[in-house]
């Protein structure tokens, strides 16, 4: 066995040195191991190495074998077990080198297809106490066996390996939490954009839209399609559909609680995600799968722990959905399912109001104008029998026919002036108690005076202005249908932390305690829609004096 002179060492150790160096400034961690097992096959002149690495509870994590061919790996069943030698090696921790495998007591032997091999230098790859791997090296190419310099170089070559593993492990943790906190950062803008748009509308179908889109943008899907649970509570009825399918996903439009995937998730309130779509997903149409579908995921809507609707995409390959992606889709869902049930709610109140409203305009029809129209109808047909024989009491019955119409004619004023559908156009409440006051005017042929702060009322909420305007219009319309005034005036004004509207006039006035308050009427609607900005209502009023309504609302939420 020749010896290395001091100078062939030293030249060794320099250029080892060179390529440590540049190990360490290798990132990546795979291309750095493949790097060192190569690099210390070749600075010992081994024939087969390899590098194993641990993980931090010890176990074989990696092994890279360089020096035999693919055949050859194909052939070893398994990768080592850490018997024998490599056993050994992990368990001293300290260098091993041996001229004749088989004859070591440590040695077990090989496994069926793996290559013979006898001298061998194993050395471990420590960062402090902390075991990172393992170099193997075997068949000393053109000597009996390994050198104490090649135990050295190696030995060397390992504590750099070890810096530069330990680096790379530290880039690549940096690099996969600032993945995960960029991913994070997105994932919360995309809820934040997905909450403000759903919040800002109230169009059923808006929010459906956005919603699906969001949805199917995120996952970077082809088809989406959107399921709401019917009035009946048993079925789910498509509603929106979009992608590049002209037809629906499915061969029906309506799932039956816990029938198809669609009923399924709305069943058990778990998302689904299809394995095998030509086995798993029933009543896919056939032109969908042969146009290349092969991957469907339902996500249920849920509001207040129950499933109002059901959403399912669909993709031309498959989708793996990491838990963090099916977390924010749950949020997502759950955020669109409150919204979505919020809107139904508020449409289905909107429906009771108005046939509520239409119960109460029938009745005061029925007891007002069209008793009052009888009155004409009556007063004209004795008119027509009185003509000849008594032509003044003929005359008179006309006059009173004439003003009994005109008098319908004010009524049914009223009643527009009551009926006509408003809104609250803009952020501009003087304006709008402006086009109240205006319309009472043009209708009722009274007198009507608005009388509001010049630089109009700042900083008032959107919701406590409609309040204002809705009890402004209320009032206006119960002095037209049932006060006969002359003269109207509203006045709006503020303190500091109050808004004031005061309606009055000088009809006829009421009894107080004898009017009804209860839901449907005029004075009622007044009271709910102040208190539910925290406000209130007061109405004076007394037979022959005229009537005012006093309504506040806070300047503030």
């Amino acid at each position: 066995m020749s010896l290395l002179t001091r100078e062939q060492l030293e030249e060794r150790l320099s250029s080892l040195h060179r390529a440590s160096l540049e190990l360490v400034s290798e990132l990546s961690l795979a291309t750095l191991l493949e790097r060192i097992v190569k690099l210390a096959k070749q600075e010992v002149g081994a024939k087969y190495a390899a590098l194993g690495v641990f993980d931090e509870s010890g176990s074989l994590v990696q092994f890279i074998p360089v020096g035999m061919s693919e055949d050859e790996i194909k052939k070893v069943p398994h990768y080592p077990k850490g018997l024998g030698l490599l056993g050994a090696l992990k368990q001293e921790r300290k260098t091993l080198r041996i001229a004749d495998i088989q004859k070591d007591p440590r040695s077990v032997g090989f496994p069926s297809g793996h290559p013979v091999m006898r001298t061998f230098l194993g050395v471990p790859i420590l960062l402090g106490e902390q075991l990172l791997g393992q170099i193997y090296l075997t068949d000393k190419v053109e000597a009996e066996e390994f050198t104490e310099q090649d135990e050295r170089v190696i030995e060397t070559l390992a504590a750099y390996a070890a810096v530069a593993i330990h680096n790379a492990r530290l880039i690549q943790a940096l690099t996969e939490r600032d993945r995960i906190l960029t991913q994070k950062n997105q994932d919360l803008t995309l809820i934040n954009t997905i909450a403000s748009a759903l919040t800002r509308s109230l169009d059923l179908n808006e929010i459906l839209q956005k919603t699906l889109t969001s949805v199917m943008e995120y996952l970077k899907v082809e088809n989406g399609e959107i399921y709401l649970k019917d009035e009946n509570g048993m079925d789910f009825r498509l509603v929106l559909h979009q992608g590049k399918f002209d037809e629906s996903l499915f061969t029906r439009d309506v799932f039956r609680l816990g029938e198809g995937i669609v009923g399924e998730v709305a069943e058990s309130g778990r998302p689904y995600v299809s394995k095998n779509v030509g086995k798993e997903v029933h009543y896919l149409r056939q032109k969908v799968f042969e146009e290349g579908c092969r991957w469907v995921a339902a996500f249920p809507l849920v509001a207040r722990g129950s499933v109002i609707g059901v959403m399912v995409v669909a993709h031309n390959r498959e989708m793996n959905i990491e838990m963090p992606q099916m977390e924010l889709l749950e949020a997502i869902t759950s955020w669109a399912g409150i919204t979505i049930e919020n809107v139904v709610l508020q449409q289905q109140a909107q429906r009771l109001a108005v046939l509520e409203e239409r119960e109460r305009i029938g009745m005061d029809l029925h007891d007002g104008i069209i008793q009052s129209i009888y009155a004409v109808g009556l007063a004209l047909d004795y008119a027509r029998v009185a003509l000849e024989e008594d032509p003044q009491q003929a005359k008179y019955k006309i006059e009173q026919a004439i003003d009994g119409l005109n008098k319908t004619i004010r009524d049914i004023r009223a009643y527009i002036l009551d009926l006509r559908p408003r809104e609250l156009y803009g952020n501009n409440l003087i304006q709008n108690l402006n086009r109240l006051v205006d319309e009472y005017r043009v209708n009722t042929l009274s007198e009507a005076t608005l009388i509001a702060p010049e630089d109009g009322i700042v900083g008032l909420p959107v919701s406590h202005a409609t309040a204002l305007f809705h009890i402004c219009q209320e009032a206006l319309a119960n002095v037209a249908k049932h006060a006969h005034a002359r003269r109207v005036e509203v006045r709006l004004w503020s303190t500091r932390d109050r808004v004031l509207l005061e309606v009055s006039d000088d009809g006829k006035g009421f009894d107080l305690r004898k009017m009804s308050v209860t839901l449907g009427h005029g004075l009622s609607n007044m009271h709910i829609r102040a208190r539910k900005v925290g406000g209130d209502v007061e109405i004076t009023s007394a037979p022959g004096e005229g009537t005012t309504v006093l309504a506040w609302v806070p300047k503030r939420k």
